[in-house]
């Protein structure tokens, strides 16, 4: 393989070498993905790269690695799949990587140029199937324009808002020689702080509040805007809620003033400071995150949008103020404007009653038998062996509504919700990607029966990485947060059972440890064996979902189940 600066044009062997070498500049450590004959040589030229090489069993679950590797690291993940099905399958994947905020590289292999508009094997206009779902899609058509197409597809995906980016490499461009430079990571320009006259006019807002509140959202769990955000509440003591995707912006210091965080259904104490505040300042929310018109009906209340983007505005969206710019620096310059902020009595009895049930919570459940086994008492166990060194990854379903609202995270990006497409089975590949990106730390993983039988093929990656990962699975042979749900509106449910499986035998099968806990009495201490084990571990939990009703339920007043 030839090699090549960043300022010389140089004659590759292939176009193959030419992309990977651009993948090496722009800091890739892994690329997951399945190979095939349109892309089989890019396959080739890793061999002789220092990226690794993981090959998956869908590539859907590539897509999910990669989007992991985005949000835990900054950087783009990569995903390499070939034409035809191979690209169509990584759909879902992008999709939830762009509504995650996730940076992803999704490059997919395709015919002969001269065959684009012809019925052959595999045809597929994948720029076009792309095109909606991502934040860019294009397709390269010549060997000298490799760098420019995947240099802009990595700046795309990993600024201002990451998402997702597909660059479509036919067939004789990767094959043929090429000319040309490795333009390798060459940046984006530094985001400076919002305007200042428009930060002290939203000082002079949050000084007349008689009751601001912070809504975190996505963004504000970037490590480097969450430390901004821990220092604002501290100075300003301002009250807090957020959504699933912003876990972990908040440290235990200022733990006292958190609500807690909402979604999904607006009944939460979160919620309830919301509604009694007048002045709710959002800071890197995206409204795919939690509905608008769910925690903000009264239109009238003034909304400060803190982002890297202006705002999609609508009738229950439409800021006073916006401050578009970099999050941590215009949070910082805000804080400096400010002294300690207003809290009602209504806001303050709120965070006291939340303290408080978050104890008697803990203490009701904390020692629950019996089986099938009461979320809350899974929560608790999970929440004891979740530390500083641990990374949690939930899948979506009934659970994800449980550990949502319930188990605490004090770090930035170490625990992983899905709530943009609620995607089921990104768990488990969330977790192998982790598991790489962060090789010191034991990896837990948390899914549904339903939603692990969705990317459970992953256990053979995992076995064959050694990934260091306990997965959690909540049993109750069903898909049983569509079934709350048909029950409420049609009391009767539909379309959502299914059988038993021994995911003891079953991870057995791949060469993983697997765990059966039969009671509540067994949950500690077999979560601990798992925690022990190295390599992958799998543990299933018989789960009782009888109080799932409650999760839709108004709140009582104590909010205590």
């Amino acid at each position: 393989m030839l090699k090549s600066t960043n300022d010389v044009e140089t004659l590759w062997e292939c176009g193959a070498d030419l992309v990977v070498k651009n993948l090496e500049a722009q800091g890739v450590k892994h690329v997951f993905g399945i190979p095939g004959a349109k892309i089989d040589r890019v396959f080739d030229s890793l061999v002789d790269s220092t990226i690794e090489t993981v090959v998956v069993r869908h590539e859907a679950n590539a897509a999910f690695m990669a989007g992991a590797v985005g949000r835990l690291t900054g950087k783009a993940g990569v995903a390499l799949v070939t034409s035809g099905p191979g690209a169509s399958n990584l759909v879902t994947g992008l999709a939830t990587a762009n509504s995650e905020g996730d940076a992803v590289v999704a490059i997919g292999g395709a015919v002969k140029l001269d065959e684009r508009l012809k019925q052959v094997h595999q045809t597929m206009d994948t720029v076009s199937l792309f095109k909606p779902i991502t934040k860019y899609s294009a397709e390269v058509v010549t060997s000298s324009s490799i760098s420019e197409v995947m240099s802009d597809a990595f700046r795309v995906a990993e600024r201002p808002r990451p998402g997702a980016a597909f660059v479509s490499l036919p067939m004789d461009i990767v094959n043929a020689p090429a000319k040309g430079a490795v333009f390798g990571d060459v940046g984006v320009p530094a985001m400076g702080p919002a305007p200042l006259d428009e930060i002290r006019a939203t000082a002079e807002l949050l000084k007349l509040a008689k009751s601001p509140v912070l809504l975190l959202g996505m963004l504000a769990s970037q490590p480097e805007n969450a430390d901004a955000v821990r220092k604002f509440v501290a100075q300003t003591g301002t009250a807090v809620t957020g959504t699933f995707q912003a876990a972990g912006a908040l440290g235990s210091a200022q733990f006292a003033r958190f609500a807690g965080r909402v979604g999904l259904w607006d009944n939460q104490p979160g919620d309830q400071l919301l509604a009694q505040s007048d002045l709710v300042v959002t800071v890197g929310y995206n409204p795919v995150e939690y509905y608008p018109s769910l925690w903000n009906k009264n239109v009238r209340r003034s909304v400060v949008h803190i982002d890297v983007l202006p705002a999609d505005t609508d009738r229950h969206y439409r800021p006073a103020v916006e401050l578009v710019g970099d999050i941590a620096k215009t949070l910082e310059l805000l804080a400096a404007e400010l002294g300690t902020l207003n809290t009602s009595p209504e806001a303050n009895a709120i965070l006291s009653t939340v303290a408080l049930a978050r104890t008697a919570l803990t203490k009701k459940y904390a020692g629950r038998g019996g089986a099938p086994v009461h979320p809350l008492r899974i929560v608790k166990e999970l929440q004891d062996i979740v530390d500083a060194n641990t990374t949690m990854c939930v899948d979506m379903g009934s659970f994800h509504i449980w550990i949502a609202r319930y188990l605490h995270s004090f770090r930035a990006r170490q625990l992983l919700i899905t709530n943009g497409q609620q995607t089921m089975g990104v768990a488990l590949p969330w977790a192998i990607a982790a598991s790489l990106v962060r090789p010191g730390e034991k990896i837990i993983s948390v899914s549904g029966d339903g939603s692990f039988m969705q990317s459970s093929m992953e256990l053979e990656t995992a076995v064959r990485l050694k990934s260091n990962i306990v997965h959690v699975i909540w049993v109750d042979n069903m898909y049983n947060m569509v079934e709350i749900q048909e029950v409420q509106k049609y009391k009767r449910r539909s379309g959502v059972e299914f059988g038993p499986i021994d995911f003891k035998a079953y991870a057995e099968a791949f060469g993983a440890a697997g765990f059966a806990v039969n009671s509540a009495d067994e949950l500690r201490s077999t979560l601990r064996k798992a925690m022990e084990v190295e390599g992958p571990a799998v543990v299933a939990i018989p789960v009782d979902y009888a109080d799932n009703p409650k999760l839709m339920a108004p709140l009582r007043e104590d909010y205590l189940l």
